[in-house]
């Protein structure tokens, strides 16, 4: 079985962001990293070599494949940045059509600035990712 590419990582958050972002997606992740930290409890974790992860969990597919991802974490992805979060049910679907201009793919939700954003709206759609992910996975 192959084995997974994203893991934890012992590489700086901080020189990740220094790397990777203009000056706005700077400020944008160290307000991404505060509301992430205070969600979670928890300090953030390069995975990779792009995702800044908090916290962690194990999951095993139908197919027997298992490893381990962050609860919630976010990428610089060019121009946008993007928050891995869990939107399924008809809750957080109210919650993203409320959120403001974004993108969203299955657990990817795309954004070019935080101010574009209803940051309450965002804190309350992590939060409940947080709590499904720790409630399916312990």
């Amino acid at each position: 079985m192959a084995e997974n590419k994203t893991k934890a990582t012992d590489a700086s958050v901080d020189g990740y962001i220094a790397s990777r972002a203009s000056e706005q997606q700077s400020a944008d992740c160290r307000e991404l990293m505060s509301l992430l930290g205070r969600i979670t409890r928890q300090p953030p974790k390069m995975w990779g070599p792009s995702i800044v992860g908090y916290d962690s969990y194990r999951y095993t597919y139908d197919s027997g494949h298992s490893g381990e991802a962050p609860v919630v974490g976010f990428a610089i992805r060019g121009r946008e940045i993007v928050v891995y979060v869990s939107v399924e049910g008809e809750r957080q679907q109210a919650l993203l059509a409320k959120l403001g201009k974004h993108k969203m793919g299955k657990v990817c939700l795309y954004f070019k600035r935080l101010s574009d954003l209803d940051f309450a709206v965002l804190e309350q759609l992590v939060t409940n990712s947080v709590a499904e992910v720790k409630r399916r996975h312990g």
